[in-house]
């Protein structure tokens, strides 16, 4: 059994040492704050010269080499699962390699809870032998593991373009559970539906994909006017309920300028050309 590097015991840090120890891979950790775990040594250079595989899950790029400025990565694999975007992933990269370590970066898309679980995604890029090397180590942390180019920017850019989804999406939950608690009935009461609207937005994501990439707005399912149309609705609601519905203003504007590049009958995917500078 590979042994393993955890550089970081935050939540998500904790859990993949987890998930590595719970598979049988000796793991040793390390983080800036003693007394995380029972396999935590005192020293990052003593953390990653116990093993080949460095496996480091801190909040950014920055943070991950700072951490690790005092290791000799020489001859090690370096894999960072932290959140960053693209630039810093190349960065990460180069940094890395300046110091005689192979690189992948990587993300994992769920919550800790859920590291190790046959479909919990995550996904990694860099050189296409790394990856397969060290597969099944990575494999334990979720079963849903794919390799997505030899890029090391990748899954960075993954990362960001879809958990751009997440806070708006989450935003507009609190907005109806503010609405709801008004009137004096439970958030809960609205989990059923609201699970239910999302799988119907899932269900539409492959055809507004397809309209995005070909150009084609003409065909819509739904269109750019009627979410103008639903501005009004969504001031007047803030109005009644005494919501702050500042954090929708952005997205107004995306609206009303997809209107005024003259998309008002096209398919809701044009809003797209809004975003596009």
């Amino acid at each position: 059994m590979d042994r393993v590097t955890v550089i970081g015991l935050g939540l998500m840090g904790k859990a993949l040492a987890e998930a590595f120890r719970k598979a049988g891979h000796p793991t040793t950790a390390w983080n800036r704050t003693p007394g995380k775990a029972p396999y935590q040594v005192p020293s990052v250079a003593e953390a990653v010269s116990a093993s080949p595989l460095v496996v480091a899950c801190l909040t950014t790029y920055g943070a991950t080499k700072s951490a690790l400025e005092p290791a000799d990565l020489s001859g090690r694999t370096l894999i960072t699962l932290n959140t960053g975007d693209p630039a810093g992933a190349r960065e990460m990269a180069a940094w890395a390699a300046a110091r005689g370590a192979a690189f992948l970066d990587g993300a994992v898309k769920n919550v800790p809870s859920a590291v190790g679980a046959r479909d919990t995604l995550l996904y990694y890029s860099g050189p296409r032998e790394i990856f397969d090397q060290y597969f099944p180590v990575l494999e334990v942390l979720g079963g849903d593991t794919v390799y997505l180019g030899s890029s090391p920017d990748l899954a960075a850019l993954y990362e960001q373009a879809v958990g751009g989804t997440l806070l708006p999406a989450l935003l507009g939950f609190f907005q109806g559970a503010a609405m709801i608690t008004a009137r004096g009935l439970p958030a809960r009461s609205m989990v059923r539906f609201s699970v239910k609207w999302l799988e119907m937005i899932a269900a539409q994501l492959p055809r507004v994909a397809a309209e995005i990439d070909s150009g084609d707005y003409t065909d819509p399912t739904s269109t750019v006017g009627l979410f103008e149309a639903g501005i009004e609705q969504d001031l007047s609601v803030a109005s009644e309920f005494g919501l702050d519905a500042s954090w929708q203003l952005g997205m107004h504007d995306v609206i009303r300028r997809a209107v005024d590049l003259g998309h008002r009958d096209h398919s809701m995917s044009a809003m797209i050309e809004a975003l596009r500078k």
